[in-house]
């Protein structure tokens, strides 16, 4: 059974005048880019394969709907000022 983890990643944000976050582009751990040519919807949302619970943005990239997480900081993390962007990553354990 695979499980998930989330995978905190950099994005780059266009903000419209009303405020809303509007992310283009995902730019992953190993230097790969992948450009959001469409944000479907956002909503308040759970993170069901990794836990955690934030903004979901239902985003379309290279052809392919996607979840992305803007995860909003909680008074249990107090570094935190703004949030951070993840995405439910495949985990895979080593065997035994």
């Amino acid at each position: 059974m695979t499980k998930y983890k989330k995978q905190y990643v950099d994005v780059d944000v266009a903000m419209t005048a009303d405020g809303t976050m509007l992310p283009r582009v995902i730019h992953w751990t190993d230097d790969q880019t992948f450009e959001i040519t469409k944000v479907r919807s956002i909503t308040p949302a759970p993170a069901l394969k990794a836990g955690g619970q934030g903004d979901r943005y239902t985003i379309l990239t290279e052809g392919r709907e996607r979840f992305l997480f803007f995860e909003r900081p909680t008074d249990a993390d107090p570094e935190a000022s703004v949030g951070r962007w993840f995405v439910e990553a495949p985990y895979y354990e080593p065997d035994p």
